[in-house]
């Protein structure tokens, strides 16, 4: 159930799109489709969520780093998934006569549907790796929303702000619950939540809790943080009213409420989150009033909002989360309501400057009861559930004493912004809805939206009204469970009424509203003195901030990346010195207790040939051919120091690979002068020597430590399971195509796409092919030389059955799918020499890209068919079978997995090389010659 509710809105993201050519009603009908059928399945939990009982799901996924597939189902999940699919349908009903035809209405409900699914695995994930990818995939589907306008300017500038900073906010937060997992040994929310003792003891706890704080902060706007989110109201009023009010900034407050018993109940705690809660009330409260734009007053008051939550979730009371949770509730009731008429003034005024949209109750009497009654909500008048909240929240203020003699500063200031909340909340109502007549409207006269529109906001206003009315009958269920999960434990005693007698909570009510109205009836001297404050806009110290970071990067990049091969190479070796010297440093001696194998003669002679062609390799760099002839060498050297030690596989790979290497690099060579030339000056290649002499010094010091200690080798492992657990003798080949096989299937997928990505890449290149050599002297002018057609000729066959042998010998003796796929490859690359690349294709029936991709196709065929048998995905098996006249032979099934290693090698190496081949053109000879 709980994964059904989690994923129906991902699953439907792709219904706005095919119902996208008849009109908006299909298409928010079809996106409302999921959201119903989850909000069904919440609703079907309703008993035993209010009854206590916590509904979980565990799916075990990547255990090594405790992330698990974990949804929970208590109250506070509960409270937020109901806002999220509530308000969520109807947004959508809103949106369907908000957005325009002309609009790209299907892209809009499919971020819509992508930030819904987002918000609700945020808020059901039992585990906090996997609430982690939540949190970011609602950062990057609400960048979606708010840039959705993407043809303004305002819109990019607001999304790629929102992103930028809850971005931020959500690496402090992945490193926060990085150090909790460390602290408490798993991510597992139910065992999370149960060591909350355990990681304040703990000397990380700071830690933890600053940078938990700064996802939380930087998500939920906040102060300092707060900025980006009024220039987020760019975005379509439905986002806003759905996104900035209901759902993704009250995602860092339900991070507050979800990690409270783990967190709360420290100095550390309260000092962090009540100032900067109370500091963001008031910051939010007095801006708000000095807004002209009607979303921009909207944005400020729900700064101010968050900041009364935060703030209750800061006291040390058992009752201050109750109220903070109460208050999320009617702040997304209220506040989602008067984005949706906000939107319907804009809509059918064309302006939000309420210096403009004045007088509108004589044109607009439906909506503007609506936004009245919602402001008052907002305002905390008495019978509306704003004012519950408020007056919770002015008793919490009350009851906590951390402060000591200054404990009256909290109430205070509580006080007066709630006397600015009246403020702006009358000046919503009076500056738009009466004070005059309309001014220069761009739709004029301006009439009331169609009547679904209206419905939306109709139901979330009689939600306030009923809430304030009829607490107790409406809400106190709800709330108590979601209060009971977020303390952790049993729930203090609290009266849910409208009246509680003349006290101290009252009072200050009273005093709110009576300050609110003063502070608004002397708002053109308060005006003054808001204009004469320095004008400091968040939008230009944050793109300054990102223009100076931009700058710094790209003088860094600039003096880095300048176009020097030589200077990237020496900056990375020279980081490679440095940690070898780091590492080396704590060594009291560099020979181990182990002794080294003793060099006999033989071996001695082949490290020398390879040290000589080394160094001959590097002194005759500058003749290329000779260069590449000397490092052949090297690898003929390398493949026969593996055969000596026992590695025939890699002995057999490495020959193969060399002479495929060595034919590639000749065709590059073939477009190249026959010498390079002097680049570097004396003092570059001392500085050169220098670096390699080091790094040559410092990892044969690294490599002589390693290998005289001892250690523990997994090899044992693979030499024990590879007859019983993979059928076969070689271990090499039962590593690459069992043990291992998902790195082998990685691999050859990576071989294919590097192979269509090269052919792509020297798509129309054409470079001038040489008719004469470096001395002067003539090319053959046979293009196809019959030498060397019979001798391609004679080859093939006798490779292809060396080939064949090597395939079919390769699970228990050297060999396999990748060594004869390169034999194949090098006796075909040879007879294309010969006889061109469409003749090769021609005779052989396949195109290279349909032979790689046909290996991959099998090798990951062969992986799945495990699958419906109820085994993991590339699990092998095998079997011994007796073949009259032949005896008993072994059947693997690893046997068509290394089939597609082998096409795949053979169509690859191919591909490549024949790309290769294609880009020369040639040169018309003079007469002369």
């Amino acid at each position: 159930m709980l994964l059904a509710l989690v994923f129906a809105p991902f699953f439907a993201v792709v219904l706005p799109f095919l119902v996208a050519q008849r009109g908006r009603t299909w298409i928010a009908v079809a996106t409302a489709i999921a959201p119903l059928i989850a909000l069904s399945l919440l609703l079907s939990q309703t008993s035993q969520v209010l009854e206590g009982d916590v509904i979980s799901f565990k799916q075990v996924w990547i255990s090594q780093l405790g992330l698990n597939l974990s949804f929970r189902l208590d109250g506070l999940s509960y409270l937020f998934s109901l806002l999220i699919l509530g308000i969520g349908l109807l947004v959508i009903l809103y949106a369907r006569y908000y957005l325009s035809e002309q609009e790209r209405v299907a892209r809009f409900f499919t971020c819509l549907l992508l930030f819904m699914g987002s918000m609700l695995g945020l808020v059901l994930a039992g585990n906090l790796l996997l609430m982690l990818i939540f949190w970011e995939l609602t950062s990057l589907s609400s960048f979606l929303l708010i840039g959705f306008w993407s043809q303004q300017s305002a819109a990019r500038q607001g999304a790629r702000m929102a992103l930028a900073v809850t971005g931020g906010g959500g690496l402090a937060l992945l490193a926060g619950i990085l150090v909790i997992g460390h602290v408490v040994g798993s991510y597992e929310l139910v065992d999370v939540l149960a060591a909350g003792e355990l990681l304040k003891a703990h000397t990380l706890y700071p830690v933890a809790l600053v940078l938990v704080l700064l996802g939380v902060f930087t998500k939920s706007a906040q102060f300092p943080f707060h900025f980006w989110l009024p220039h987020a109201m760019s975005a379509p009023t439905p986002v806003s009213a759905y996104l900035h009010s209901a759902t993704m900034v009250k995602a860092g407050v339900f991070l507050l409420a979800r990690l409270y018993p783990l967190l709360s109940g420290t100095e550390w705690w309260f000092y962090l989150v009540t100032f900067t809660g109370l500091t963001t009330l008031l910051v939010g409260a007095v801006t708000a009033l000095f807004q002209n734009d009607l979303k921009g007053l909207l944005a400020y008051s729900t700064i101010s909002h968050l900041g009364l939550i935060t703030l209750l979730f800061g006291l040390d009371s058992d009752l201050a989360p109750v109220a903070a949770i109460f208050h999320i509730i009617n702040h997304a009731t209220f506040k989602a309501s008067l984005f949706m008429a906000a939107g319907i003034i804009d809509h059918e005024t064309g302006s939000r400057d309420m210096r403009r949209i004045n007088g509108l109750w004589k044109y607009m009497p439906h909506t503007a009861v609506l936004a009245m009654v919602a402001s008052s909500a907002m305002a905390g008048v008495p019978l509306l559930n704003g004012f519950l909240s408020k007056e919770m929240f002015f008793s919490e203020t009350l009851h906590q004493h951390l402060l000591g003699s200054f404990s009256w500063l909290l109430p205070a200031m509580a006080t007066l912004a709630g006397a600015f909340s009246v403020a702006y909340s009358l000046r919503f109502i009076h500056d738009v809805f009466f004070n005059g007549t309309p001014i220069n409207l761009p739709k004029f006269p301006p009439h009331e939206p169609p009547r679904y529109m209206k419905i939306p906001v109709e139901v979330l206003v009689f939600c306030c009204l009923l809430v304030g009315v009829l607490p107790a009958w409406t809400i106190s269920s709800l709330l108590a469970v979601a209060a009971q999960a977020s303390l952790g434990h049993v729930l203090p005693e609290y009266d849910l009424a409208i009246w509680h007698g003349f006290n101290m909570p009252l009072l200050m009510s009273f005093i709110a509203l009576i300050g609110g109205i003063a502070i608004y009836a002397q708002r053109a001297p308060l005006v003054r003195w808001y204009e004469g404050l320095p004008d400091i806009n968040g939008r230009v110290i944050f793109e300054g901030i990102v223009r100076l970071l931009f700058g710094s990067v790209s003088r860094t990049l600039s003096y880095i990346e300048n176009g020097s091969l030589q200077r990237y190479i020496s900056l990375l070796l020279i980081a490679v010195v440095v940690m070898l010297i780091v590492w080396l440093t704590p060594l009291s001696r560099v020979t181990g207790e182990v002794a080294l194998t003793p060099v006999d003669p033989l071996t001695a002679l082949g490290l020398g040939v390879m040290a000589l062609s080394a160094l001959l390799t590097m002194g005759f760099h500058r003749q290329r051919l000779t260069a590449l002839l000397m490092l052949s060498v090297v690898g003929l050297v390398v493949a026969m120091v593996f055969a000596r030690f026992s590695a025939p596989d890699l002995a057999l790979t490495q020959l193969v690979v060399e002479v495929v290497t060595i034919l590639l690099m000749l065709l590059v060579v073939y477009f190249l002068p026959a010498q390079a030339p002097i680049e570097s000056s004396s003092l570059l290649r001392l500085r050169d020597f220098i670096i390699a002499a080091c790094c040559g010094g410092l990892m044969s010091v690294l490599t002589f430590a390693v290998l005289t200690r001892p250690y523990e080798s997994i090899a044992d492992f693979f030499l024990a399971n590879s007859l019983t657990g993979g059928g076969g003798t070689n271990v090499v080949n039962v590593i690459l195509v069992d043990f291992r096989g998902f790195d082998t299937l990685g691999e050859i997928s990576v071989l294919g796409i590097t192979a269509i990505a090269t052919v792509a890449l020297l798509q129309g290149l054409s470079l001038p092919r040489a008719r004469v050599d470096n001395r002067g002297r003539p090319w053959s002018t046979e293009t196809y030389p019959m030498v060397l057609g019979m001798l391609a000729r004679l080859i093939l066959p006798l490779a292809l059955l060396v080939s064949v042998f090597i395939f079919l010998r390769g699970h228990n003796e050297p060999g396999g799918g990748f060594i004869a796929g390169l034999i194949t490859a090098v006796a075909l690359i040879l007879l294309q020499v010969a006889y061109g690349q469409r003749w090769v294709q021609t005779r052989m029936g396949l195109r290279f890209p349909d032979l790689a991709a046909a290996g991959v196709l099998i090798a990951t065929a062969t992986g799945l068919a495990s699958l419906p048998l109820g085994y993991p995905f590339l699990t092998s098996t095998f079997a011994h079978i007796n073949v009259p006249f032949i005896g008993e032979i072994e059947v693997a099934s690893a046997m068509l997995f290394d089939l597609g290693v082998y096409f795949t090698v053979v169509g690859g190496t191919l591909l490549i090389l024949s790309g290769l081949g294609r880009i020369g053109h040639t040169v018309k000879l003079p007469e002369e010659l």
